[in-house]
């Protein structure tokens, strides 16, 4: 079963996964689909349609605006923002208050396992690769790739990270999870150079 705390305002239309956890004012809206063993911490507010995947954690005063899409093992840190709207006004130009018609939602898509650090904000349309770290306060205009450690306004990457979430090291040509000893590849496009925004990074086959 999921537990919704009294105080939470979960719509009828939402579907919640088992063992989903929502805790005191949290709103999650019509159409929602969360999986299981998900949290929604207080205060948090998920959109009309937003989709969570399993094992997530979104935290205390999160606002995950419609269409979001968050992969399974995800982490939303407290008063993250996953806006929605690229040009956004309150009237048209010729003063009018604008109605949910007038203005197309675009969303911020977050591979698994990936985390977005405390009061961050991801600016859509924005697709955040897997395992992907966000740091605290940090202001993501643009596509992250996976295993990517972000920081600053707008975010760079800095370096690289595991799915433990340490930083990794270079050792021996190759990029190295000190918690766990993982090894992960960086590759570049043949024009650009090495540690670029073009670098991607992929785990080393083990074999058996």
């Amino acid at each position: 079963m999921s537990f919704i705390a009294d105080g939470a305002d979960v719509s009828a239309k939402a579907s919640l996964g088992e063992g989903t956890k929502v805790w005191h004012l949290a709103q999650v809206r019509e159409d929602a689909v969360l999986g299981e063993n998900c949290i929604v911490g207080r205060g948090a507010y998920i959109g009309t349609g937003v989709q969570v995947g399993a094992n997530s954690k979104i935290q205390n005063y999160a606002l995950v605006y419609e269409p979001a899409s968050l992969g399974s093992g995800v982490f939303i840190g407290p008063a993250v923002v996953l806006t929605n709207d690229t040009y956004p006004r309150s009237v048209s130009p010729d003063g009018g208050l604008k109605s949910a018609h007038d203005w197309t939602p675009v969303g911020v898509t977050i591979g698994d396992g990936a985390s977005i650090g405390a009061r961050a904000v991801c600016v859509a349309p924005v697709t955040i690769g897997e395992w992907a770290t966000v740091a605290a306060g940090a202001v993501v205009t643009k596509d992250v790739p996976a295993y990517a450690l972000m920081v600053g306004a707008p975010a760079k990457r800095v370096g690289w990270v595991g799915k433990a979430g340490h930083p990794l090291r270079q050792e021996a040509g190759f990029w190295v999870c000190p918690a766990t000893g993982e090894k992960y590849e960086e590759t570049t496009a043949a024009d650009s150079p090495p540690s670029s925004a073009d670098s991607t990074l992929k785990p080393v086959e083990v074999e058996a």
